[in-house]
């Protein structure tokens, strides 16, 4: 069904540059790059997939069926989304609030053309309708001669605005709060938006602006016509490896210092801060539930917990929890089993995401949904979509989200100095790269 062949390559850099402007052909696109993180369930560096020959695009409803008879049908490598709002299908919930980026519920398809980096060997899988493009593909994308240029777009002066005002978020924690103390609920990740409207970016340049700050671990571009997600995000959701599951939420964050010392003992005092240590270990109460669902008895295991794990802008709380399953279980009902993530929503999760869905004044969509793939033999691997832009073209409508999670322990003034740390890259991307100039790369 798809024709397969590799290349060496001397400049891979070069190359990663040439092959996402070159997918801009294309109405849709998916690529994820590692950034060098090579962790244990690493499989490759990067992967684009471009151009569906097939596609399903809906909203909510019976969304997960949906997609299990799409997967099953084309019976090859799928690429797309799930959002955050696909919980309305998982349980009896709604989506109320204000939607300014109108992103679809669903998103997948089966690219003609796949391409997979790892070191300096890149391999494209083609359909056989157009294997016969590989070789003029590749030769375009290794040409020395091909570099990557802006668009030249209006100047116009970005205004991001917060959908919240800080003193609406700060009574909306101690609502959340209120909501502890009496025990509907433990945690719950609580998230505000912000937006600019009226601004026409370079999806392209704002995605490498973003990457170059963060060089996250499950970096994202993705395009659906006129929608775009340039993510730098640092967390994993869930992978299927034959029959091992790995999910490996983060919680617990703490900013980066200059000096060496200075950085070492920020990343000391989280590993130690009861805190944080409090709100992950919740989350991987709650991982491990949703694994069981799907799990064989007694596989079920945290790997690792608590390790802090350190980025260009940030240290992050990781834990790792893995299960087995049956070799014959769908994929589609693993990850339906689990959705949405326990880092953002909380425990119990039900109850968490009616108290989020009330105090919250923007719809998440694809902002703590996922991006990634699966494979013909039901293997699958998904991102948390967390720091990340979204942006909808046809509107000049950009936005990104920030959360943190809120425990019985949490200061309001402290979660949003938290979500401004977040919100760093994304406010400094944008305000950088708005005023797009000729920049050869």
């Amino acid at each position: 069904m798809r024709k397969k062949a590799s290349f060496t390559v001397e400049d891979i850099n070069r190359f990663k540059t040439n092959l996402l402007q070159w997918a801009q052909q294309f109405d849709e696109v998916v690529w994820q790059d590692s950034n060098g993180h090579h962790g244990e369930y690493h499989s490759f560096d990067a992967i684009l997939a471009v151009d569906g020959l097939t596609s399903m695009v809906t909203d909510y409803e019976n969304a997960f069926e949906d997609l299990k008879t799409f997967q099953s049908s084309t019976k090859d490598w799928i690429f797309g989304y799930l959002s955050y709002d696909l919980k309305n299908d998982v349980e009896r919930l709604s989506s109320s609030n204000y939607d300014g980026l109108e992103f679809p519920d669903l998103f997948f398809f089966q690219p003609k053309k796949i391409i997979f980096l790892k070191g300096n060997l890149v391999s494209f899988h083609y359909l056989n309708m157009v294997d016969e493009e590989i070789e003029e593909d590749f030769k375009d994308l290794n040409s020395s001669s091909t570099t990557y240029s802006q668009n030249r777009l209006p100047q116009t002066a970005v205004s991001i605005k917060h959908r919240i005002a800080k003193e609406d978020y700060y009574a909306n924690v101690k609502t959340m709060l209120n909501h502890i103390h009496r025990g509907d609920i433990y945690e719950a990740n609580f998230c505000q938006e912000f937006y600019a409207e009226g601004l026409e970016i370079d999806p392209v340049a704002t995605y490498f602006g973003l990457n170059a700050i963060s060089r996250a671990p499950f970096a994202t571009f993705l395009k659906l016509n006129h929608h775009y997600l340039l993510s730098a995000s640092p967390e994993r959701y869930l992978k299927k490896q034959g029959t091992k599951v790995i999910s490996q939420p983060i919680k617990g964050t703490a900013k980066r210092a200059y000096d060496v010392a200075e950085d070492s003992e920020l990343a000391a005092t989280l590993a130690a801060d009861p805190k944080e240590r409090a709100e992950n270990i919740m989350i991987v109460d709650l991982v491990r539930n949703d694994l069981s669902k799907s799990a064989l008895k007694g596989t079920v295991q945290v790997e690792e917990l608590c390790k802090v794990y350190s980025f260009d802008q940030v240290h992050q709380m990781i834990s790792t929890i893995t299960s087995k399953v049956a070799p014959n279980k769908n994929p589609i009902d693993i990850i339906k089993e689990t959705f949405p993530m326990g880092s953002m929503t909380g425990a119990p999760k039900v109850s968490a995401m009616k108290i989020i869905e009330a105090l919250e004044a923007t719809k998440r969509g694809l902002y703590s949904g996922s991006v990634g793939y699966i494979s013909p033999e039901g293997d699958f691997d998904f991102n948390v979509v967390i720091r990340s832009i979204l942006y909808n073209k046809n509107k000049s409508y950009a936005s990104f989200s920030v959360g943190s999670a809120i425990t019985a322990k949490a200061s309001p003034e402290r979660e949003y100095e938290e979500c401004l740390l977040k919100a760093k890259a994304m406010q400094q991307v944008l305000e950088d790269v708005h005023n797009h100039r000729e920049d050869q790369r």
